[in-house]
């Protein structure tokens, strides 16, 4: 028999997974049309869930339609940020990221509410229209015109005579430039910072939203009143709604541009050590510390994690760079919460569960920290190696817009380009 948790692990790979898909779709048809698609995909889910009578259907329609409904819809408005705003990119996914801290806040209440009024049916059904707003969001998205391929790209990208390579060989080689493209393993075998950056996420999901999870049921088991207990998340989300917006202004400085990467690890090892505030004591006082500390560390983690991807990437690869941090964060995304469990039900405490997971996260952040001043290291001795009469070394990481992108005119200026306001 299928539990309702196992449903809400395969809900989290339904996001996560099928995030090469997304970038093929991003790539054909453009984030606007796939944004709005996934906002189609993820209401017709929930409201196809209210018509269930078991929770195996619930694991399809609510795990699997809405999952990928969230997936299309998620990744593209990242992917389109980048596009729009260069100077100003941290505030911008700083900005977008405080919706997550607005749904952390309001779903709960809202949820109750229409679990009270209206069933679980009604419910599904509320949020299943709510969630078609999505398709408002997309439309709202001004289009990307790409780029005239080079003849040089349009040979490289037409397909293999099957005289001339054969049949198998040929379709071989489509699949592995399929893969190299929308897979980005090209890019994380070729681009040293890319690799570390998603070895490091994936690393930190290991432990950096278990808490979470295990915080209410900590309090809970040392006779802490439910709604006292359920206060702690309301918090941890208003924290998160007050500071990523300022945050965002803060790091849009100058001074922080090719800082940020420093600033995320040090953030990220301060939520890793604010776990073990909770091996202190269950007392609520102790706990609203706890929550303070974590709401703001994790409030610039969350604000900085996609533009410190944006400056190691190319936006030319960001899709499908992000579709390979999604796979590889999501296998330690799903086996964090069962092995915290797992802790728990051997060790009979919380506190061990937290503490683990306060090492794993800690870690995470120094090994971005160390490897990546040792890459600019690296990178400026040998950039002063270089005689003086050299020509200049061409940066690793390209900071624009890229070219190949442009906005499409909507009044006739042929020269409105969103970036540039930004």
């Amino acid at each position: 028999m299928i539990k309702p948790s196992q449903m809400s692990y395969f809900f989290t790979v339904s996001i996560f997974l099928p995030g090469p898909l997304c970038s093929v779709l991003v790539e054909r048809f453009g984030c606007r049309a796939t944004v709005m698609f996934g906002g189609v995909l993820s209401g017709l889910g929930m409201v196809v869930s209210s018509f269930s009578h078991s929770i195996a259907h619930l694991y399809i329609t609510t795990g699997v339609i809405t999952g990928l409904g969230f997936c299309f819809s998620f990744q593209p408005a990242v992917t389109i940020l980048g596009h729009y705003f260069v100077r100003r990119r941290p505030f911008a996914n700083a900005m977008s990221s405080t919706g997550t801290a607005l749904g952390l806040c309001a779903l709960p209440f809202l949820g109750d509410y229409l679990q009270s009024k209206l069933g679980w049916r009604g419910s599904f059904l509320v949020l299943g229209a709510v969630l078609l707003n999505c398709c408002v969001c997309g439309a709202v998205m001004r289009p990307l015109r790409p780029r005239k391929p080079k003849k040089s790209e349009v040979m490289s990208n037409s397909p293999i005579s099957p005289g001339k390579k054969g049949c198998v060989p040929g379709i071989c080689q489509s699949l592995a430039s399929f893969l190299r493209k929308h897979m980005a393993f090209d890019l994380f075998c070729s681009n040293l910072r890319f690799r570390v950056f998603s070895l490091g996420i994936t690393w930190m999901m290991l432990g950096f939203v278990v808490p979470l999870i295990f915080l209410v049921p900590y309090a809970s088991a040392h006779n802490m009143d439910p709604s006292r207990a359920a206060l702690l998340l309301s918090i941890l989300g208003f924290v998160n709604i007050f500071v990523r917006p300022p945050a965002g202004v803060l790091f849009s400085l100058s001074w922080f541009k090719g800082r940020h990467i420093y600033v995320f690890s040090v953030a990220l090892l301060i939520n890793g050590l604010s776990n073990s505030i909770c091996c202190i004591s269950p007392d609520f006082n102790v706990l609203l510390i706890y929550v303070l500390i974590y709401g703001l560390s994790m409030s610039v983690v969350g604000s900085l994690m996609f533009t410190v991807l944006m400056d190691t990437v190319e936006m030319s690869r960001f899709p499908s760079a992000l579709g390979l941090l999604s796979i590889m964060e999501s296998v330690t995304l799903l086996i964090g919460p069962p092995l915290a469990g797992l802790l728990v039900d051997r060790t009979g405490q919380y506190t061990v569960m937290f503490l683990a997971c306060s090492i794993s996260v800690a870690l995470s952040a120094l090994f971005l920290m160390v490897s990546f001043y040792w890459l600019d290291s690296r990178d400026a001795a040998q950039k002063n190696s270089l005689p003086a009469s050299g020509s200049p070394a061409k940066p690793a990481i390209n900071m624009s817009t890229d070219c190949q992108y442009s906005s499409v005119p909507t009044d006739g200026d042929k020269t409105n380009n969103p970036s540039s306001e930004a």
